[in-house]
């Protein structure tokens, strides 16, 4: 179940950051809905970093090199893609004022984009909200497939590198089930955040060494 609120006052990039550091995230009912309403899950999605699972088929995709993953060279293009109708989505939350809430995050230091390239062309990705040892992810796209996974995989590389201690999923689903991702309950979380917030985490923008080094040496029981 979700606790949601209607939002009344404008929301300010700092106003954001405060919301988050409380456990809360905002959303729009549909692309052209002008208002938000925050968000506050009974049961909240994490996914543990020192048990992020890989499948065996995407650490070949990783080891071949498919992709060519940057952070942080494109991050309006990312919030575009996130935004785009699919025919498995045909409408999404991410409206004009969150794409320039999130923006004015990414120029603040505080968000982050995580991009597949191939070709020159971006093929997919992700982003978040970096708030002490937090990592908040927020949406990820796939104009290719394993595109979205691939830049998940670094994204979690980085995030170990840069000692941050939360990956937060928000909801739970079957796709971030196969990588570990669990629901913790409202007041475990708020517990993990607290913890994670006196953490003085630093998001790398580059990785030393090969990406699966970073990783975990198993998923403790994910699925495969």
């Amino acid at each position: 179940m979700i606790a949601a609120t209607k939002s009344i006052d404008r929301i300010t990039p700092e106003i954001l950051l405060r919301a988050y550091a409380v456990g809360l995230f905002p959303m729009a009912e549909s692309r052209d809905d002008t208002t938000l309403f925050w968000v506050d899950p009974h049961a909240r999605g994490v996914l543990p970093l020192d048990r992020f699972h890989l499948p065996k088929r995407l650490k070949r995709v990783l080891r071949q090199g498919r992709f060519d993953v940057r952070c942080d060279t494109a991050f309006a293009d990312i919030l575009d893609g996130c935004a785009e109708p699919t025919e498995r989505r045909p409408d999404t939350w991410i409206n004009h004022e969150i794409r320039d809430l999130y923006l004015a995050l990414f120029h603040m230091g505080h968000a982050h984009s995580l991009e597949a390239w191939r070709d020159g062309k971006l093929m997919g990705g992700l982003y978040g909200v970096a708030l002490g040892g937090a990592f908040f992810g927020e949406s990820m796209f796939s104009r290719e497939p394993d595109a979205s996974k691939i830049a998940l995989a670094h994204l979690v590389v980085r995030l170990r590198k840069g000692g941050f201690t939360l990956l937060d999923t928000q909801f739970v689903t079957e796709h971030l089930k196969r990588f570990g991702a669990v629901e913790v309950p409202r007041a475990e979380y708020r517990a993990m955040l607290s913890q994670a917030l006196s953490v003085l985490a630093q998001f790398p923008r580059a990785i030393d060494g090969r990406v699966e080094d970073w990783l975990p040496a198993d998923g403790n029981g994910a699925v495969e």
